[in-house]
């Protein structure tokens, strides 16, 4: 029987050193720890995001997973750690950090806790010594932001990163972040109901509008979060315009959007059967992988509860979106067995 693959979830480890210190510059995340299970990230004075002991403790994470029916979860690290507007030497120093601590976080439980690494991507050069240097280490793929600074993925430095990906096998996990703000998306977390969605969206336009998927070569294995954000939803948009005003839409793309949805993976983070029939009909069966957002509380809980509850999709179907096109996304032709060969 197929594993059950989670491939979007978080890490936070209990502590890191000062950033300030070890990196330089100022305003680096800290760790307010107000409890065994309770703590705090804070950039400067600044609540961020309260997170809970699943973000650093194995065995409330493994109890969760075992709870859910999941027996493997990729760890990606949480996007506020990024770092892509500070200078590059400062973001190098941060990623090997976060990196290091990923490893030992990961370091647990026989292969359940699949790690993927974040690297410079401001500096594509650097992106890829790092994600080297992070396979080598025992990393099986990377998480990057959907953007850096006004640099989309088509930005030649990332489809240079992204090359570099599809040469060494990396799986790359795309994340949406750095949402825009103002008086009216500051509401009701619509930075994370609206913008999140849409720099999704925004990003898979530039991916294919932008020719990537043209250039980069197919091998490359790339999902995105939250179900591709509102992008499968508007193909139809995307495919009109792309006929009706090519003029200033194709960009340099050589076929419409629809073309390339055999290109990327998507999560499955849609929260409902309706909009779960809705990712496989436009991506197919073989494109959406399970995805919690695990362990924060916008995430899906139980973790594939809408998969399994799914009544449209075969045993087969069911199978591969649980784990089956997990492992293709990973690299893994078959299930492994009895773990997963970056265990330790």
């Amino acid at each position: 029987m197929t594993r059950v693959v989670d491939v979007h979830t978080h890490v936070v480890p209990k502590g890191w050193p000062d950033l300030a210190v070890e990196c330089g510059g100022e305003g680096w995340p800290t760790l307010r720890v107000d409890s065994e299970r309770d703590a705090m990230i804070m950039i400067g004075s600044t609540e961020f995001r309260p997170i809970g002991a699943a973000c650093w403790d194995a065995p409330t994470r493994f109890a969760d997973m075992d709870a859910d029916g999941v027996d493997v979860q990729v760890v990606s690290p949480t996007p506020v750690f990024f770092s892509y507007e500070r200078p590059a030497d400062q973001a190098v120093k941060v990623a090997r950090i976060f990196n290091d601590l990923t490893l030992e976080c990961a370091a647990v439980g026989e292969g359940r806790l699949v790690p993927f690494c974040q690297v410079p991507l401001q500096d594509p050069d650097a992106a890829c010594a790092e994600l080297d240097r992070c396979l080598a280490a025992g990393h099986a793929g990377v998480e990057i932001g959907n953007h850096v600074g006004d640099r989309d993925l088509d930005d030649p430095g990332i489809v240079a990163f992204l090359r570099h990906c599809a040469e060494v096998g990396a799986p790359v996990f795309v994340h949406p972040w750095d949402m825009p703000d103002g008086r009216r998306i500051d509401r009701w977390m619509a930075r994370w109901l609206a913008g999140m969605p849409a720099e999704t969206h925004l990003s898979l336009l530039a991916m294919v509008l932008g020719g990537v998927f043209d250039e980069v070569p197919p091998s490359l294995r790339i999902c995105f979060a939250h179900g591709g954000g509102s992008f499968p939803y508007w193909l139809g948009r995307a495919d009109n315009a792309w006929h009706r005003r090519g003029d200033v839409v194709r960009g340099r793309s050589a076929h419409p959007p629809s073309h390339y949805v055999d290109r990327f993976y998507v999560d499955s983070v849609v929260f409902d059967p309706v909009a779960l029939r809705l990712l496989v009909t436009v991506m197919g069966d073989e494109r959406v992988l399970l995805g919690s957002d695990y362990p924060y509380p916008l995430g899906e809980r139980p973790a594939g509860e809408v998969i399994r509850k799914a009544d449209f999709l075969s045993s087969e179907q069911r199978s591969a979106l649980l784990g089956g096109n997990a492992l293709r996304f990973l690299g893994q032709l078959r299930d492994p067995a009895p773990r997963f060969p970056w265990g330790p």
